[in-house]
């Protein structure tokens, strides 16, 4: 699947006009607008990554003035976060539904791993690539958010507390080690000799933290 396909297919349904107005064709028109910004710009952050992406480049790709991009986005790093937050639930909804038929708790583990080191980084030219090098640049001033984080987080802290013998509290700072490991494997996605996750380094790390090998976990402790 293409970027353009692959932008429809998370996107179509996902984003709502800016703004109000007694005009249906005015409307209509400002949300086709914001839907060419933000479909050029899915284009260039795969293609090229965040930091080689200008804000005169989405609107030369848009087809419009790059003034009339800030009507639509406060800066680039909110294009980002527009396009980002689906993109991220989408895929996150997916692993879900592959970690439920998994029974047993190490290899939920080793899937869950697997996923987040090796596939998710890997997916449309490492487009998550592109939050690591938004925020490297990121000043206090920007439009920076930890709703993303917090809840990335959050999903992967349930599903630690389904495979392993932790407390809640547990779960969510080993959630917080594996995000770091998969900022990390996002980045090394664009390396030509980067380190390459795979099933054995999954099974590696699972037996390190300890997961039962036998029948799926009980509820952990509170």
């Amino acid at each position: 699947m293409d970027v353009n396909s692959e932008y429809h297919s998370f996107l179509r349904e996902s984003f709502t006009t800016h703004g109000t107005g007694p005009d249906p064709m005015s409307q209509t028109k400002k949300k086709d607008v914001r839907e060419a910004i933000l479909a050029a710009s899915f284009r260039l952050f795969a293609a090229q990554g965040y930091s080689d992406s200008s804000i005169p480049a989405i609107a030369r790709e848009a087809g419009i003035s790059t003034a009339n991009v800030y009507v639509y986005f406060r800066s680039k790093l909110d294009i980002l976060y527009t396009l980002y937050e689906p993109w991220l639930k989408e895929r996150l909804d997916r692993l879900d539904r592959s970690l439920k038929r998994v029974g047993s708790p190490q290899e939920r583990l080793e899937r869950l791993l697997v996923i987040l080191w090796r596939d998710l980084p890997r997916e449309n030219n490492g487009f998550a690539k592109n939050i690591m090098q938004a925020l490297s640049t990121t000043r206090g001033g920007d439009d920076y958010s930890p709703h993303l984080r917090e809840l990335f987080q959050d999903r992967v802290a349930l599903w630690l507390a389904d495979c392993l013998a932790v407390t809640k509290a547990e779960s969510k700072v080993i959630a917080g080690i594996v995000l770091m490991a998969f900022d990390g494997f996002a980045m090394n996605v664009q390396l030509d000799h980067g380190m390459a996750f795979n099933a054995n380094a999954a099974r590696l790390f699972g037996r390190m933290l300890g997961a039962p090998t036998g029948a799926p976990s009980g509820t952990p402790s509170p």
